[in-house]
């Protein structure tokens, strides 16, 4: 097992020789807020076990997983599921399982899917990206054909490391650049503390790979000693990753007993876990602020009493134009959905709606309706009020 603590003087003294952000500004630390109106209606539309993420088809199918490893294609309607044969085993143990899931930027050309898991080996525990093609829809040659579908030619891109012991924070989320060229995979920091300051651990990153899963050519911290995969560093548990229309990356993360952040993803910047945190550790020891420290980068929105963030979408769509730019946050702990208003490189909760539930995963539909993912399983489509 690779030794990490020996590392933390090294990383301190890392830590305190980056240069100040050319940003500052400190988020301002919010309370419980009023739960507002909400303008939609929340309709059922199926229901699942364990399901954490979403990703919507061309055709506007959708792939949904479950934690214990089933992929499932679910209708256009919401109302009927197929099961995915070849997902690789997973570990769902504690928060692992069958994670995220997106299309490849080409898919309709390629039917490729990436999609991440944790997995036991390697002398430990881990999250693994991957990437396979789905087949075809029909499967046979004589009618009535069945409808099938399997994951084949899967492939490992890239395992986080090290591999540790315990089944919290693998984070697991993927985001495509704008250009179509690079991915961006989360690591979270396995509830280990000090690997998200290490520079040779992937753990408590963000990543930018190839669409391969090698370290992208120009990442910003590798003539420092860094890993060449790491993008930014300092994070704790990364749920939730996506690009505004501006090109700008914004991240969500659950912190510690209070503080956690909204994050604007720059280049090589440390985001300061777990030397600073707008929370405290869990047996109540205190864990300074962040404006104690502005060589950190700071999050742009930061709660306490937490959201326990989970899912992040920026919205795009026709339906609810109001909205347009806006980012959407599911909340596990606080049974929320969070509508943040982004104005330039600044960000504010905007409104709250309670939903009663434990939200995993908010995603976008085609027609621009709003798709949620509960904890306890069910679907749900978000539309206008008549």
């Amino acid at each position: 097992m690779i030794r990490l603590l020996p590392m933390v003087a090294f990383i301190l003294t890392a830590c305190t020789s980056q240069p100040a952000p050319a940003q500052s500004a400190q988020a301002p630390i919010t309370g419980t807020r009023t739960p507002a109106d909400p303008p939609f209606i929340a309709t059922p539309m199926a229901k699942f076990d364990s399901p954490w993420a979403m990703a919507f088809l061309p055709d506007g199918r959708m792939l949904v997983t479950e934690r214990k490893g089933r992929l499932l294609l679910v209708s256009a309607d919401g109302r009927l599921t197929t099961n995915v044969a070849g997902v690789p085993k997973v570990d769902s143990d504690g928060q692992g399982g069958l994670m995220d899931v997106v299309t490849a930027p080409d898919y309709n050309q390629s039917r490729n899917i990436y999609f991440s898991f944790s997995e036991n080996g390697h002398g430990g525990k881990g999250v693994v990206l991957a990437r396979a093609t789905i087949t075809p829809d029909i499967m046979c040659i004589r009618a009535p054909c069945p409808t099938f579908h399997s994951l084949i030619d899967v492939k490992i891109l890239y395992r986080a490391h090290p591999y540790v012991s315990g089944s919290g924070h693998y984070a697991g989320r993927i985001a495509f650049s704008p250009d179509r060229q690079f991915l961006f995979f989360t690591n979270g920091e396995r509830q280990k503390f000090t690997p998200a300051q290490d520079p040779k651990a992937s753990l408590g990153k963000v990543l930018r790979l190839t669409l391969d899963g090698k370290p992208a050519p120009g990442n910003p911290l590798v003539a420092k000693g860094f890993d060449p995969a790491i993008w930014s560093y300092g994070h704790r548990n990364l749920l939730g990753i996506a690009f505004d229309a501006q090109g700008r990356l914004w991240e969500q993360e659950m912190g510690p007993m209070g503080g956690d952040e909204l994050n604007l993803i720059l280049p090589g910047r440390n985001y300061g876990y777990p030397i600073v945190s707008n929370g405290n550790h869990y047996d109540g020891r205190d864990i300074p602020d962040h404006p104690t420290r502005p060589e950190f980068e700071a999050p742009k929105v930061s709660w306490n009493p937490v959201i326990s963030p989970s899912g992040l979408m920026i919205y795009s769509g026709a339906m609810f134009p109001n909205w347009k730019g806006n980012i959407f946050i599911g909340g596990l702990s606080s049974e929320s959905l969070i509508r943040v208003e982004v104005n330039g490189d600044t960000a504010r909760e905007a409104e709250r709606y309670a939903m009663d539930a434990r939200i995993r995963e908010v995603e976008q539909g085609p027609d621009g309706a709003i798709w949620l993912l509960e904890d306890g399983g069910r679907l749900l489509k978000l539309t206008p009020k008549p």
